[in-house]
């Protein structure tokens, strides 16, 4: 796949090492000759994997302008599967990607691949390129200008975007990380900012979300003490997408200010109960709450 100058497009690329960081993180290199033009906007750039089965070949996905109407037209059985993840770090001067992966039980295509990935597997990464400029709408973290304190929240599929978060925010930043990962092992996975506490616990054998949700109200207590609370438009999270990014001028742009900024990923179900508490419950300006459903119990996600 030959270089060009799209603003996004899909990247062929070849797994050349793979390095398991803690018990549910590995991190994927990728190289490709192409990836000299591999975008890097930073912060919580969103992508596309594309990942090869048994039955269906990287070949058969649909790579242009309109590829995502000509891969929904595909009959089920012919579609690779995909799925969205964070980009970690890009050197383009020696065409290397690494992407940060959940390693788990194998429930799907995409975990089946992170399982049994060997060195010179491929993939196709939809990423941005170089030539891209100005917004990315790929990039879900768009505080105010000036914000007092935030809070980065969610669970192990969300980590690797608030690494990035954290390793791209300035030193004088403020806030309080609130993560729940799978065990005491990974805790160690995110890097350190000296402005922020780190409120980061393993769920072990205990109840998914629990630690999540208990850290995020006691945080919210002190970040956003009560106020009058908004309605919140309740979203039906097994029928439709839980993500709002305020970044129009009718949300996040017209705050000049914010005395705190939430950014809220990871399973839809325990997103939708934390927008719901720091909006409807304490009061938050929902311009200054991005919340993003990266995922849903029982479900498989493109």
């Amino acid at each position: 796949m030959a270089p060009t100058a799209d603003v996004h497009r899909f990247f062929r690329a070849r797994v050349i090492s793979i390095t398991d960081l803690t018990p549910s993180f590995r991190r994927f290199t990728f190289g490709g000759d192409d990836l000299t033009v591999y975008g890097n906007p930073g912060l919580d750039q969103r992508i596309k994997i594309v990942f090869p089965t048994d039955s269906v070949s990287l070949d058969t996905m649909p790579v242009g302008e309109d590829w995502y109407t000509q891969w929904r037209e595909l009959p089920e059985a012919e579609r690779p599967p995909f799925r969205t993840y964070t980009t970690r770090y890009v050197r383009n001067e020696v065409s290397e990607v690494d992407v940060d992966m959940v390693s788990h039980d194998v429930l799907g295509p995409a975990s089946g691949w992170i399982a049994r990935a060997r060195i010179g597997d491929e993939v196709l990464i939809f990423a941005p390129t170089t030539a891209h400029s100005g917004v990315s709408y790929g990039i879900d973290f768009v505080p105010p200008a000036r914000v007092d304190q935030i809070l980065l929240a969610g669970d192990e599929t969300a980590a690797p975007a608030i690494a990035v978060i954290l390793e791209q925010l300035p030193p004088e930043a403020r806030g309080v990380v609130a993560l729940e990962v799978p065990r005491d092992e990974d805790i160690a996975y995110l890097p350190r900012h000296p402005g922020f506490e780190y409120l980061v616990g393993a769920r072990g054998d205990g109840d998914r979300h629990s630690h999540l949700l208990s850290t995020v109200t006691d945080a919210a207590a002190t970040l956003a003490p009560s106020g009058e609370g908004s309605d919140v438009e309740e979203i039906d999270i097994d029928t439709d997408i839980l993500w709002e990014v305020p970044r129009t001028a009718k949300g996040g742009a017209a705050l000049k200010s914010a005395r705190l900024y939430a950014w809220l990923a990871g399973e839809a179900g325990a997103i939708k109960a934390l927008r719901r508490h720091l909006v409807a419950e304490r009061g938050v300006d929902r311009r200054a709450v991005a919340f993003m459903g990266y995922w849903r119990l029982g479900r498989a996600e493109n």
